[in-house]
């Protein structure tokens, strides 16, 4: 009865807010509520009934509903990319939850000045002091984003942004509640798909670890005032919110309500980023400044998200290489300093390539699994492939190779002759050494493929090939 009954309240309630708020999606709305960009799916009752942190509301049994059903195709975004659980993960599932849980009420605690008194939590302080280690080199390229969410329970975006914050100064000098900030990065994590193999909130703290790396090179770092510092790593934390694992032309071809929204031009940065002004609304994160302040923190936002459309990279390019050959750049300027912030965020984006190798092969296996993904649904529907999507045509060495030289090779030699430094260097390094070791897999890949179906006793002696071969075709 007790369930019954809240559903009655949400569909009234459901219905009343469409009712008022019919067409409202406009962002010079002068309601700050940010109804129009979160009524888009009923999570928003769902976090104004249970406003405390999602993690109560999943012990209960809520999950909050994914926006992005398509009418035309069925696709449901909240289990495009999701693989079914076994019986015997379901209880460690709930006991990483629990942990979850209980170093939120230990951090909320500490927040408000409370003492910690349960002993309850010497296991998760336990994996909480490694996080601790490893934030004391969070600004390390080696840095390792998938132990630390391990190490974090999955929570490597909170903890990660909200250090960073902390660290440069800026809680304290924008004079931030802190118990909101919280919340508001609590509310990003929850609105990315953890489906997603690859667009998930571990590739946004991994862009976020990135972005602080750019903002401590000398160059940046003698220039750039807080407010362009707070401006990158939210930038960076919110860059790909709510991201549904699929691009832009999926969108548009399946005639996707999001594609038509926002007219077919920069759909999904524009989605992500009207979702993060949703959320600052929500939590009223800048509600103690000036609305006019607030206002043009918002559009910033938006200016560096949309910076990392890939489908306007060579405007980008082209406009910093004529910056750097004409020697123009003059970071003393308000917008040449948010200009170098979107060329920051663009290599912080795509800089999975220049990681070491072990990292890098993790998230080139992450990000080809979502393509091919992609290209099964495309097929399943009897719509056209698109490019990089389809497993059969494509390796994980093909698509890795073609990145590399047509997009990633061009951006960071340029940042390179921007910021000369050491970690400059060392990112050209690591993606010369990248991309020859996926140069020296494709030959072996191919050829494993072509062996394997006349001979499969020979294929099952080479595992490595194998494998590659496998992973291209059952993503």
């Amino acid at each position: 009865m007790g369930i019954a009954l809240v559903w009655s309240i949400i569909t009234v309630l459901v219905r009343w807010i469409f009712s008022k708020r019919r067409g409202a999606i406009s962002y010079d709305s002068s309601d700050q509520t940010a109804l129009y960009i979160r009524m888009l799916g009923a999570c928003v009752i769902f976090k104004q009934l249970f406003s405390r942190d999602v993690r109560v509301r999943s012990q209960v049994g809520f999950e909050p509903e994914r926006r992005g059903s398509h009418p035309y195709l069925g696709v449901d975004f909240r289990t495009l990319h999701s693989r079914a659980e076994s019986a015997g993960s379901i209880p460690a599932r709930r006991i990483r939850r629990l942990f979850s849980f209980q170093r939120h009420l230990l951090s909320s605690r500490l927040l408000r000045g409370a003492p910690h008194l349960n002993t309850l939590h010497i296991l998760d302080e336990d994996y909480c002091g490694q996080a601790k280690c490893m934030l004391e080199k969070v600004g390390t390229w080696n840095f390792d984003i998938f132990l630390f969410d391990r190490l974090t329970n999955g929570n490597s975006l909170v903890f990660l942004t909200f250090h960073l914050l902390n660290q440069y100064g800026l809680i304290e000098l924008f004079q931030l509640d802190m118990v909101k900030v919280r919340r508001f990065l609590v509310l990003v994590q929850e609105d990315y798909h953890n489906q997603n193999p690859y667009h998930n909130a571990v590739h946004a703290a991994d862009v976020t670890q990135a972005m602080h790396c750019y903002l401590r090179e000398p160059k940046l770092a003698q220039s750039l005032t807080s407010f362009d510092i707070l401006l990158g790593l939210l930038a960076a934390a919110t860059h790909d919110l709510d991201h549904p694992g699929v691009n832009q032309p999926f969108l548009i071809k399946t005639n996707h309500y999001l594609a038509a929204l926002y007219r077919n031009t920069s759909v999904l940065e524009n989605h992500h980023w009207r979702s993060a002004v949703g959320l600052l609304r929500e939590t009223d994160l800048f509600s103690h400044l000036p609305a006019e302040d607030s206002l043009g923190i918002e559009r910033q936002l938006g200016s560096l998200i949309l910076a990392t459309d890939i489908s306007r990279q060579n405007d980008y390019l082209s406009r910093f290489r004529t910056h750097l050959d004409e020697n123009s750049l003059c970071l003393g300027q308000s917008s040449h300093r948010h200009f170098s912030l979107q060329m920051a965020l663009k290599c912080a984006d795509i800089c999975n390539p220049c990681r070491p190798w072990e990292l890098s092969k993790q998230w080139s296996e992450k990000v080809t699994e979502e393509f091919f993904h992609q290209g099964d649904i495309e097929k399943k529907h009897k719509l056209e492939i698109s490019p990089l999507c389809d497993s059969e045509a494509n390796t994980i060495a093909s698509v890795q190779i073609g990145f590399m030289t047509y997009v990633v090779e061009p951006l960071f030699a340029e940042w390179a002759r921007f910021s000369d430094t050491r970690l400059s260097q060392t990112m050209l390094g690591h993606l010369g050494l990248n991309k020859a070791s996926w140069s020296a897999m494709e030959p072996e890949a191919s050829g494993s493929s072509e062996e394997g179906e006349s001979e499969p006793t020979r294929a099952t002696e080479e595992p490595s090939s194998r494998a590659l071969s496998q992973g291209s075709q059952e993503s």
